[in-house]
C-alpha cells in the first residue's frame, strides 16, 4: 500500500477506508494513516491562522485607509469571520486556537498591511489593538 500511497494518494484513501470498513487491520498502511490524520489537525489550525491574518489585514486597511474602503474588503472581512467560525464549529476544541495567534497574525497582517497600503509600518500599532471578541464579531469594523 505504500506504493499506492506515494503513486495515487486519493486511490490510498479509499483502500484504507475499505480496511478499516473490513476490519483488516493488518493491511493498513499505519504509519502514512498517521501521518496524515495528524496533517488534518495541522491543517485545520493553519486555515485559522490563515484566515485570522486576512481578517487583520483587513481590518488594519479598513482603519488606516479609509478613502480605499470597498465592498471586496468587506466580502473578505465577512468570509475571513465566517471560516473561522466554521473551522471552529467542526473542531470545537481548536475554539481558543485564534486567542493563541492573535499576536504573531497580527505580526504577519501589520507587515502584508503596510506592504499592501504603502504606508510604513510604524503607522500601525506594533500590538493589536482589537480584542479578539469584535475582531470576529461580524457588526464590528474599527474607525
Amino acid at each position: 500500500m505504500t506504493i499506492t500511497y506515494q503513486t495515487d494518494f486519493n486511490m490510498w484513501l479509499e483502500e484504507t477506508a475499505q480496511l478499516l470498513l473490513e476490519n483488516r487491520w493488518q493491511e493498513i498502511d499505519k504509519e502514512h494513516l498517521i501521518e496524515e490524520i495528524s496533517e488534518l489537525g495541522k491543517s485545520e489550525r493553519r486555515a485559522i491562522s490563515s484566515q485570522l491574518i486576512r481578517l487583520l489585514l483587513h481590518l488594519l486597511k479598513w482603519q488606516y485607509q479609509p478613502q480605499r474602503r470597498s465592498d471586496s474588503w468587506l466580502d473578505s472581512i465577512t468570509d475571513a469571520r465566517t471560516q473561522i467560525e466554521l473551522t471552529i464549529k467542526d473542531s470545537p476544541s481548536l475554539k481558543n486556537y485564534p486567542q493563541e495567534q492573535l499576536e504573531d497574525s497580527y505580526e504577519k497582517a501589520r507587515r502584508q498591511a503596510a506592504k499592501q497600503t504603502g504606508l510604513i509600518i510604524s503607522t500601525f500599532p506594533e500590538e493589536c489593538l482589537y480584542a479578539l471578541e469584535l475582531i470576529l464579531d461580524e457588526n464590528w469594523l474599527p474607525q
